[in-house]
């Protein structure tokens, strides 16, 4: 692996930032690029921080709303087989 000189990064500009985000926005092209952001070595080590937290928090977001889903879908199928 290849030791890129990272001691000072371009910084990005609003508009790069702004359209990052909003890239990172849509559906499935936003989630290929978090991947290509976050793993890509040519990429800016602060855009490649901020998509890895990205995925991590949409990660722990997918997590948490699979819990509540077999929660309550458990809760749910147990309150129809009880009611017969």
């Amino acid at each position: 692996m290849e030791i890129l000189n990272q001691d000072n990064p371009k910084i990005l500009s609003t508009k790069e930032w702004a359209i990052t985000i909003f890239l990172s926005s849509l559906p499935i092209i936003g989630f290929i690029l978090l991947l290509v952001w976050a793993f890509s070595d040519d990429t800016n080590i602060n855009k490649k921080n901020w998509a890895k937290g990205s995925l991590l928090l949409l990660l722990i977001g997918l997590i948490i709303f699979f819990m509540f889903i077999f929660f309550f879908g458990g809760i749910a199928l147990m309150s129809g087989i009880f009611k017969h």
